[in-house]
């Protein structure tokens, strides 16, 4: 009966919530950065603040929001720059996908290769863009909402996953029915 006592469950539990929680921490860190060095370190700045209350809303540690934020505004902190990549998924919904990266090349190619392991090409700016509406941060589906089933509701969901799981990726976005806001 090897394996099956209570602490190596709770062990593999807890190691598959801690690598969740690591994903959405260092996406959280990475706007933070980002937001710290438009506003250049001023914690009242509307980007900034929004930033750090949605982090604080994952339980992300003050620590860790800190560290962010003096990341922001030091000598040596990188060139982040957000980018939104396009493209149309199974059933020809369309996907909006935004990404905080300091490399747009290496970026833009890890991306156009996970959607090529899904039967997806990436779209030409604009292509998907007219299928929503920029309300603040998010990005909303005009009406009608397409729906997907069976074979391609399956094939959209691994896409949406496997989008999820790259670190560059923040949010994705899609006017499937159902799937609308995938972000966070």
């Amino acid at each position: 009966m090897s394996g099956h006592s209570k602490w190596s469950q709770i062990k593999r539990q807890k190691s598959v919530t801690d690598a969740a929680r690591s994903r959405v921490f260092s996406r959280y860190a990475r706007l933070i950065t980002l937001e710290s060095k438009k506003a250049q370190g001023v914690l009242s700045a509307p980007g900034l603040s929004v930033a750090i209350a949605r982090a604080k809303a994952e339980n992300m540690p003050k620590e860790n929001i800190e560290r962010a934020v003096a990341k922001g505004i030091s000598k040596d902190s990188g060139n982040l720059e957000q980018v939104v990549y396009e493209a149309y998924g199974p059933g020809g919904t369309a996907l909006l996908i935004e990404a905080l990266t300091d490399n747009k090349n290496r970026t833009t190619q890890e991306v156009k290769h996970l959607l090529s392991l899904q039967g997806v090409a990436l779209a030409a700016p604009g292509a998907a863009s007219w299928a929503f509406t920029k309300n603040g941060d998010k990005y909303a589906p005009h009406e009608p909402l397409i729906e997907v089933a069976g074979a391609d509701e399956e094939r959209l969901s691994v896409i949406l996953e496997t989008l999820d799981e790259h670190d560059d990726v923040q949010r994705v976005f899609t006017n499937a029915q159902g799937y609308e806001d995938t972000g966070d």
